[in-house]
């Protein structure tokens, strides 16, 4: 649409031309321009779904995981394996592993726990937020493994912390933890809004 500016010496020539541009415009503009974005409204139509808010809540926390990593013995190696790039637990929403339990929403308790150490890693459990995970990995996490006599050794981490989820092995392999990983996802997308740590079934 091209508008013709005539040219005007006066001020009152330029209000009348001012005038009839703006007629002239508005004669021009009597329907709208077609919307842009109507096909998005279609195929949001074609492609509609419906979901509960406890589905959509547990579908973001499975991809926005917060680890913390409590390495004690062998077993961290494999964790810190797991992070690098030939696994890529980043396609599991884990990019940062955190190091102040404040910000973390899972305890990867990794390797030999000593009563000794068992007061810390219950403080640092309850300074994490809720809702919070735990993943007992190796043997020794679990049972105790091969210490399990010892006096010091605690016989498993369920003995001061609720655990989620268990990797047995003597150390298991990143693909063990990553199949651990994948079991805690599934328990997640169980759980709800008000009970987010529903056992697995």
């Amino acid at each position: 649409m091209e508008i013709n500016r005539p040219e005007v010496s006066t001020p009152q020539e330029a209000d009348l031309a001012e005038g009839q541009l703006i007629n002239s415009f508005y004669a021009q503009c009597t329907s709208q321009y077609p919307d842009p974005d109507r096909w998005l409204d279609e195929k949001l139509q074609r492609n509609l779904f419906l979901t509960t808010v406890d589905t959509a809540v547990a579908w973001a926390r499975q991809r926005s995981i917060f680890p913390l990593m409590f390495g004690l013995a062998c077993c961290a190696f494999e964790m810190i394996g797991m992070a690098a790039s030939r696994f890529d637990v980043s396609r599991f929403g884990m990019d940062i592993f955190r190091w102040s339990p404040r910000q973390a929403d899972l305890m990867i308790v990794a390797g030999t726990v000593t009563w000794k150490m068992a007061p810390a890693i219950r403080m640092v459990y309850d300074q994490m937020p809720e809702p919070k995970w735990v993943i007992a990995m190796g043997a020794c996490a679990v049972s105790g493994g091969t210490f399990r006599e010892s006096y010091s050794v605690v016989p498993g981490i369920n003995r001061i912390l609720p655990v989620d989820v268990y990797i047995p092995g003597c150390p298991p392999r990143p693909e063990g933890l990553i199949y651990g990983i994948t079991q805690l996802h599934a328990k997640m997308i169980k759980g709800t809004i008000d009970n987010p740590n529903l056992a697995l079934k």
